[in-house]
């Protein structure tokens, strides 16, 4: 079996893996599962996905893989070339942290089915839904610029001259920002500038949600 990605241009989390996958040289299938449809809701989906959510990674006749954290991380030790990780303990441990506070503590209170919920189930209109979504995304940016800025281990991109997962998790947070609400990267200058390295890059251009053929056919 070739390598297959289950992904939606929209998804967030579908990007992250989307990014990695360029940087190591890897072409998987796409597969689209279209959120918006509630596609992820099928019950094939589910014999692929307990979760019901996005990114799925097939890598050979194994079981499928899920999340996109654990996806990068397996990427990295299975095509190590290029690392996505540093070597040393400490500095892994740093750039972890940094891809947690967007992917672990921001994302999943923006994800659709968590503005479905609000919108469905408690009632929220829609302009206060969009001010939780704005806050939860802020509070993400807030907490890595002030890391970010405050250690020397920064440098073109989040941890030194090489992109990380920190950086993969940061475009596609700040991307998901701008095109949710147009949200001005300037108020945080450090992320600010490594946004814009990265998005220099072919395997971050490739990956953008814009550039997706599931996206181009609904354009």
């Amino acid at each position: 079996m070739t390598l297959q990605l289950y992904t939606w241009w929209r998804s967030q989390a579908s990007f992250r893996v989307r990014i990695a996958v360029r940087l190591k040289g890897l072409e998987p299938e796409m597969i689209f599962v279209d959120l918006a449809r509630d596609e992820q809701l099928s019950s094939g989906y589910r014999e692929l996905n307990a979760g019901m959510v996005l990114p799925t990674l097939r890598d050979g006749e194994g079981p499928p893989l899920v999340q996109s954290l654990a996806i990068l991380e397996y990427l990295d030790e299975q095509y190590p070339e290029p690392p996505l990780l540093p070597k040393n303990p400490r500095s892994r441990a740093h750039v972890r942290a940094l891809a947690q506070v967007l992917a672990v503590d921001s994302h999943p209170l923006i994800v659709p089915r968590v503005r479905k919920y609000l919108a469905e189930e408690l009632h929220v209109e829609e302009a206060a839904r969009m001010n939780w979504l704005k806050h939860w995304l802020e509070a993400g940016f807030q907490t890595f610029e002030h890391m970010l800025s405050r250690q020397t281990r920064t440098g073109n991109f989040c941890y030194g001259e090489v992109p990380t997962i920190a950086d993969i998790c940061l475009v596609a947070h700040a991307t998901s920002a701008q095109m949710l609400y147009g949200a001005d990267l300037q108020r945080y200058p450090t992320v600010a500038e490594i946004f814009q390295t990265c998005m220099d890059l072919d395997a971050f251009i490739g990956a953008h949600p814009h550039q997706q053929p599931d996206a181009l056919a609904t354009a």
